[in-house]
């Protein structure tokens, strides 16, 4: 009697915790938005409002590509620095077009510069795909090796210095660069709806096709989908290539929004992919992780950030803070995985 009662029981509260961890994320939104609502002054005002959005798109356009990469069993050192160079080889292609020096030079409209910012981004996520496939480098040492060519790249376009006045040239055509990051549509920033879209697109790539099914096949067992006829090296290199592409996005948005591009932009940003992926419910281990958690989990990380800084704390202990984020993130995720074990168990048994 006393043995058939306490087993329901037992299962009962390990199903509730596994439920409340599965849900952690969208609990740690909650806490952080009422926490800054509360201690930070001019924290929901519609100014602070839309500058958070922008913000957190983005993070979870890195996010996202990050979580395909993590999915796979990988991870993408590179990004922040993608950004940079993104952002710098913008510039120069607003300011100077391509130049070869015969006293006649290439000049690019919006949509152009557009274009080859985003081969640049997704040629580097082909390298990062190459290194890792092709030559059998661990994702963390080929990322890392790319994260500083890009940056030494970006310096090299300028030797160092900003690319100001991004304003563009109307006779060019690019003078509407600027539109892709400060611009608005029925009232909400070109930058969020470029979210959505990116959200929505890669949402229905893992939910609905092939290659998403594929891309969690590699992480879950990489020789077992290669058996089973997943071409592992082609997903292995799209999702490289995909974090390439959202990184450029970024860039390209950053040097609209400011009008200028610095080689130092996207410092660090590969911290707060990792932490909205992680936090969001990505496993690193690989072969588990869902678009919408990344995005909660980029709004959780942008909120977090702006609502610091608003309190005045030093940048410094943000960096401990999203440092202490990851960690949490994947020590809960490592609990959550045990319990989950246990409560099948339980329920095998109950069966």
């Amino acid at each position: 009697m006393t043995v058939t009662l306490s087993t329901p029981k037992t299962f009962n509260g390990s199903a509730a915790l596994l439920t409340f961890l599965q849900l952690r994320t969208f609990v740690a939104l909650g806490l952080v938005f009422a926490f800054f609502a509360l201690a930070a002054p001019n924290f929901l005002s519609a100014a602070n409002v839309v500058i958070m959005s922008k913000h957190v798109a983005l993070n979870a356009f890195l996010a996202i590509g990050m979580t395909f990469v993590i999915i796979t069993g990988g991870i993408d050192l590179s990004v922040g620095s993608i950004v940079g160079l993104c952002a710098m080889v913008a510039g120069w292609l607003v300011l100077y077009g391509i130049d070869p020096g015969y006293g006649w030079s290439i000049q690019f409209n919006t949509i152009e510069i557009c274009l080859i910012v985003m081969a640049v981004g997704i040629g580097v996520g082909l390298i990062n795909g190459i290194l890792i496939t092709q030559l059998a480098v661990a994702p963390f040492i080929a990322t890392l090796g790319t994260l500083y060519i890009a940056r030494g790249a970006a310096l090299l376009l300028s030797g160092g210095s900003t690319f100001p006045n991004l304003v563009g040239n109307p006779e060019y055509g690019s003078d509407t660069f600027g539109q892709l990051g400060a611009g608005s549509m029925l009232g909400i920033p070109v930058s969020i709806w470029l979210m959505i879209a990116v959200v929505l697109a890669a949402s229905y790539v893992a939910k609905r096709t092939p290659l998403g099914r594929h891309i969690y096949a590699v992480g879950g067992n990489e020789r077992g989908a290669a058996l089973s006829g997943v071409k592992v090296t082609r997903v292995k290199i799209a999702v490289y290539m995909f974090s390439g592409f959202c990184a450029a996005l970024v860039g390209l948005i950053i040097a609209s929004q400011l009008q200028a591009a610095h080689p130092a932009t996207g410092e660090t940003f590969e911290l707060n992919a990792i932490a909205a992926a992680v936090l969001g419910g990505t496993s690193m281990s690989g072969g588990r992780g869902k678009i919408l958690g990344t995005v909660v989990g980029a709004f959780v990380i942008g909120i977090l950030s702006d609502g610091l800084v608003m309190m005045g704390v030093s940048s410094f202990w943000q960096t401990v803070i999203k440092g202490l984020v990851i960690i949490a993130a994947v020590v809960i995720d490592q609990a959550q995985q045990k319990l989950q074990a246990r409560v099948v168990l339980q329920q095998q048994a109950a069966g």
